[in-house]
């Protein structure tokens, strides 16, 4: 008996992963390597008087990031579930202590990493986790006995918590994280069943506050000008976002060849980190860019199909909640690099050059991997109430 337990406990570990979307991730964190070597090769011979460097190192980043990967593959999502309240707390202490002299590390004038020994955590990083987590089990909880319907207990509590996140967040500041905390939550909130009046009050209520973030900084109000209308600012606060749709757009339909770019060398500033989609545009021309949008699609659509297959609430909202992070992040990189919005430090996923984001990503791709693969396990059930008294029904917008 006991032996047959532990079996089972055993197997409970097991990493299951969706190979489509895991073909899928591995595509774009080898493209990742490769595109970082190319458009980091003169920085990193000028900096560090070796072109592999940024390289080498974003390759021991994706070894890591695999090992991520299998780890959150392998925990089943009632852990999660089980543990989303001190999960949150965890990532609520990250967010203080980053912020006190000594413990933060100071880079690029924001104050968002702890580093222990060698090992750099990004707090906003575990914060995107943990709050998908713990906004999954309350609106599963809610759902489940009508109370998502009611402002005070299913919109106003998953406003108050963001809330204090982004507070703490733009104190780093990390503004960009800030507001893909806000539209995850959103997300999530409009497909749990929030009343859309209620949904619409809020948001007229958040607009104002980004306004005043916006123009209470003088950087930020820079970078407004500069995408309302860049070629005026060309030699100036303009320069960044003009020299990356240059760079895009000089690829044409095939690219001029991987290693080939000449924005890289000095002209497009954080090449291989926030505008390395920039340089994919420029070597691999419109077929490389839609590979990697295709990526991103094929990851997307196993999800939906998994979370609309899902016969627990917290699964489904979990499975979106994470999928939504990946996506959303990476819709925000792509329009930024494309002039759609105004500029903003924000990565794309699994390609863009950094240790702690590809590493939370990769352990986050690993949490959806095995919610994809369970998820298309299952069948779709009537509404009804389980003997375990977990309501069964479907997630979706109450009738």
């Amino acid at each position: 008996m006991k032996s047959a337990a532990l079996r089972e406990r055993l197997e409970a570990f097991r990493p299951r992963i969706d190979m489509p979307a895991f073909v899928a991730v591995l595509f774009l964190v080898c493209l990742g390597v490769t595109m970082v070597a190319s458009a980091s090769s003169a920085l990193a011979a000028q900096a560090n008087h070796d072109v592999w460097f940024y390289a080498k190192r974003q390759a021991v980043f994706a070894v890591v990031g695999v090992v991520a990967l299998f780890v959150g593959a392998s925990i089943p999502p009632r852990v999660f579930e089980k543990k989303a309240y001190p999960f949150l707390a965890f990532a609520f202490f990250l967010l203080v202590i980053v912020l006190i002299p000594g413990i933060g590390r100071m880079a690029g004038g924001a104050r968002r990493w702890i580093e222990i020994g060698p090992i750099g955590i990004q707090a906003g990083e575990v914060m995107k986790l943990a709050l998908v987590v713990w906004l999954s089990r309350s609106l599963a909880q809610k759902v489940k006995d009508g109370r998502i319907l009611r402002f005070s207990t299913g919109v106003l509590p998953h406003m108050i918590v963001p809330g204090l996140a982004v507070m703490l967040l733009l104190g780093e500041p990390d503004f960009g994280t800030s507001m893909l905390l806000l539209a995850v939550t959103f997300v999530l909130l409009f497909v749990a069943g929030a009343r859309l009046g209620l949904l619409f009050a809020v948001m007229c209520a958040v607009v104002p506050f980004a306004v005043h973030q916006i123009a209470s900084s003088e950087y930020r109000m820079k970078r407004v000008l500069a995408f309302l209308d860049p070629w005026t600012h060309r030699s100036d606060i303009g320069y960044q976002i003009t020299e990356s749709l240059m760079t895009f757009g000089s690829g044409g339909f095939f690219g001029a060849g991987l290693g080939e770019s000449k924005q890289k060398l000095f002209f497009l500033p954080s090449a291989h980190t926030d505008f390395i989609f920039a340089v994919v545009g420029e070597e691999l021309g419109f077929l490389g860019a839609m590979a990697v949008l295709g990526a991103f699609f094929v990851i997307g659509a196993r999800s939906l199909q998994a979370a609309l297959g899902r016969n627990r609430p917290f699964h489904a909202y979990l499975t979106l909640g994470l999928v939504s992070i990946l996506l959303v992040q990476m819709l925000f990189n792509v329009c930024v690099v494309l002039g759609l919005v105004p500029t903003k430090g924000i990565t794309l996923p699994f390609v863009s050059y950094g240790g702690s984001s590809l590493v939370a990503s990769m352990f986050l791709a690993g949490m959806l991997l095995r919610l994809i693969d369970e998820g298309l396990d299952e069948s779709p059930l009537p509404r009804r109430r389980g003997d375990d008294g977990d309501d069964d029904t479907l997630p979706g917008r109450p009738a």
